[in-house]
Formats: C-alpha cells, sequence, structure tokens
C-alpha cells in the first residue's frame, strides 16, 4: 500500500494503548469468558470496522476492547489465578495444538471459580456463531453509492468506410 501526503494517519499517542501482555495459552484459556464478560465492545468494534471499512475511524472502539480485556483479565488475576494458570499450564503442555478436549478436569476447575467468584459463566458451544442483534448509538454511515462510469463508446456511423479485412476474413466457419 502506497501511502501520500494525502493520506492521514492518526498521531501515534492516539493509537498507543497498554498491551495485554499474555502468552497464546493463556489467551485461548480465558477466551470463552473474556468473550461473554467484552461481547459488547468487541461487536461495536467489529460493527465499526465492516460498517466504515476504515481502521482509523474505529480507534476508540478498538481502545474499549483492549480496555475491556485488560479489565477481565485483571479480574481472572486478582480472583482465580492459580485456577487460571493451571488451566492455561494444561493447554500448553498437553499437545501442540492446545487442544482443550486434554484438559477438560482444569478446565471444570477455572470455570466455577469464575462463576463464582466473577458471576460470568462459560458460553455454550456455538454462542459466538449465532447471530444476533446489536444495538449501538452510533450513527448509522451512509450507503454506498453505485460506481457510475461514463457511458461506452457509440457504434461507427452505418455510412463509415468498411475496407475488406487485411489478412482474410476472421470468422472462416461464416465464409
Amino acid at each position: 500500500m502506497v501511502i501520500t501526503a494525502d493520506i492521514y494517519l492518526p498521531p501515534e499517542e492516539d493509537i498507543t494503548v497498554q498491551e495485554i501482555n499474555l502468552s497464546g495459552p493463556a489467551l485461548r484459556a480465558g477466551a470463552f469468558h473474556y468473550g461473554k464478560h467484552c461481547e459488547f465492545q468487541n461487536n461495536e468494534f467489529m460493527l465499526c470496522r465492516n460498517e466504515l471499512n476504515d481502521p482509523r475511524k474505529c480507534i476508540d472502539e478498538g481502545k474499549a476492547v483492549t480496555s475491556c480485556a485488560l479489565e477481565f483479565f485483571r479480574k481472572v488475576k486478582k480472583s482465580c489465578f492459580k485456577e487460571f494458570t493451571q488451566y492455561a499450564n494444561c493447554l500448553d503442555k498437553s499437545s501442540p495444538k492446545l487442544e482443550f478436549e486434554y484438559c477438560r478436569k482444569t478446565q471444570a476447575v477455572y470455570d466455577k471459580c469464575v462463576l463464582d467468584n466473577l458471576g460470568i459463566e462459560r458460553p455454550p458451544f456455538g454462542y459466538f456463531c449465532e447471530a444476533k442483534i446489536h444495538e449501538t448509538k452510533r450513527p448509522k454511515p451512509e450507503p454506498m453509492k453505485p460506481d457510475v462510469y461514463p457511458d461506452y463508446t457509440p457504434y461507427l456511423p452505418d455510412d463509415y468506410p468498411r475496407p475488406p479485412a487485411k489478412y482474410g476474413f476472421r470468422f472462416h466457419w461464416m465464409e
């Protein structure tokens, strides 16, 4: 992608946020509860990205997603650190693909801790694939206008000179 002087890029201060410093197994271990806890912010961000088709216009929504994730994982660290760590460790060391099936016992302990302390129930299988209606306060974007192309080149007039083909007729089957 070529960036010219005409393209607006937000200043670095606007896009710099605190990172979520977690490993892949830890993110996978907390993914279901995180998704349920931060569902509104995630949906708002994805709606903005899909409607506006410009990530620069969705910076605030992206910051809200990151801050919600930080808040969620801080709550987990505060109340279920031991259970979460055991579950993430099990995911990390039980299979190379971080599969859930080998860690159902530690998952059950972690799920119970999150339900008891944070009040977040693990969503059922397929919950995030279900169609949902998301209510937003952002204004609806204007519909995209169809591309308008100039009219095609008109045909040659009937009285235009048409000499015979220089190298013979193109359509041999019509001779």
